[in-house]
């Protein structure tokens, strides 16, 4: 069953896949571009994900898509005893599992880690799950955007004066994907000296708190609630949206040296020497009275024409793109961001190795399209 010629860092590794939806099939997929074999057992209906549409390309929902390419697909009802006895099978030969069911869910089937273990010692076990394995946090349903609630980070998100929102993507799900990952490479590395596995646990509310940095750090290290602030920075100004011309461009000003460049481009270079606005801790303080300064002196030109002369004088800035702008974006400055994965086109492993490159092999599989061939393997 194994590809021929396999290539990248992790060629040669086989990756049991039993997750669905996101976090999961997110580190899945990166192992597979860094050219791990993965195995992707779905149940008879398929990926949660494979009708979440619109939009679809092909009849195929695009959110599934996105996560599960370089993977071949085999359906097992964990139920039937065959079909069981294949999984533990897997489980027995892979070097890594990856599951995101409830705690103790994968027990009743014997695919838990420590009946994994047992045969198969060797096995790096990533366990995803919503809020641990705890006995508080097992049983509660681990949904991104409940995530986004009960971290806080939705009380940080939206207009100072409005609802909380949510963020544009499950970006939980996304951080617990790379710590995941992350968790899969360490255990890796110490079972090269070792010759043993290890559990490895991620949970979504844990990379929430780790993933909001300077947020919960507010909270825990300096006794402050952050509250919603809109498109502001908590510590820093200018850091947001200012209105040019026709339209508002997102500019960055971090440093005093940044201010300096900005205020000259802008030609208001006396602001840098005000006493109110010299240091960082000056602008943050009074934003209210420097940001009219500065869109009164934006509202002379278009947010295209400032693009180019701020980022010009050294000031990171940008315009507010729409989700295809900003792939053609990344394409005008030469990061090739599209790659065409048998006839899908897919967004590039962001990964940029000067020797063992991400590679592009398989599309998402269709539900059980290598069910035959696994099989075979399986009991060979």
């Amino acid at each position: 069953m194994a590809e021929p010629n396999p290539t990248g860092p992790l060629a040669g590794l086989l990756v049991a896949d039993f997750s669905r939806i996101l976090a999961g099939p997110y580190a899945t997929m990166l192992l597979a571009d860094l050219g791990a074999e993965v195995v992707k057992v779905e149940g008879p209906g398929g990926d949660d994900t494979r009708t979440w549409a619109p939009p679809v390309r092909d009849g195929v929902a695009t959110y599934y898509l996105g996560v599960n390419r370089n993977k071949r697909s085999v359906a097992l009802d964990l139920k039937d005893e065959t079909d069981n006895a294949a999984a533990r099978e897997l489980a027995r030969r892979a070097d890594v599992v990856v599951e995101n069911f409830k705690p103790g869910g994968l027990a009743r089937f014997g695919l838990d880690y420590d009946t994994v273990a047992a045969t198969n010692p060797r096995v790096v076990y990533a366990s995803i799950s919503g809020f641990g394995s705890g006995p508080g946090g097992a049983a509660l349903p681990g949904y991104d955007l409940i995530v986004q609630a009960i971290s806080g980070l939705m009380s940080l998100t939206g207009p100072t004066d409005g609802e909380p929102y949510r963020a544009g993507v499950a970006v939980f799900d996304v951080m617990a994907g790379l710590h995941a990952t992350i968790g899969v490479l360490s255990a890796l590395n110490l079972r090269h000296e070792t010759g043993v596995g290890q559990h490895v646990e991620v949970n979504l509310l844990a990379s929430a708190l780790s993933g909001m940095v300077n947020q919960t750090s507010a909270a825990v290290a300096g006794g402050q609630v952050p509250f919603r602030m809109g498109n502001s920075h908590p510590s820093l100004f200018p850091y947001e949206p200012l209105q040019c011309a026709d339209g508002e461009l997102i500019i960055t000003a971090g440093n005093n040296g940044q201010f300096r460049k900005l205020v000259e481009v802008l030609g208001v270079p006396e602001l840098a020497d005000d006493p109110r606005f010299a240091r960082n801790e000056d602008r943050t303080a009074n934003r209210d009275e420097l940001r009219p300064l500065l869109v009164e002196q934006l509202s002379r030109k278009g947010k295209q024409e400032w693009f180019r002369e701020i980022i010009a004088a050294g000031v990171p800035c940008g315009p507010i793109n729409t989700v295809d702008q900003g792939v053609a974006f990344a394409e005008e400055v030469g990061l090739d961001p599209v790659v065409q994965v048998g006839g899908v086109p897919s967004i590039r492993n962001p990964i940029t190795f000067s020797a063992t490159a991400a590679s592009y092999r398989l599309p998402p599989p269709g539900l059980d399209e290598h069910g035959d061939e696994i099989r075979t393997w399986l009991q060979s």
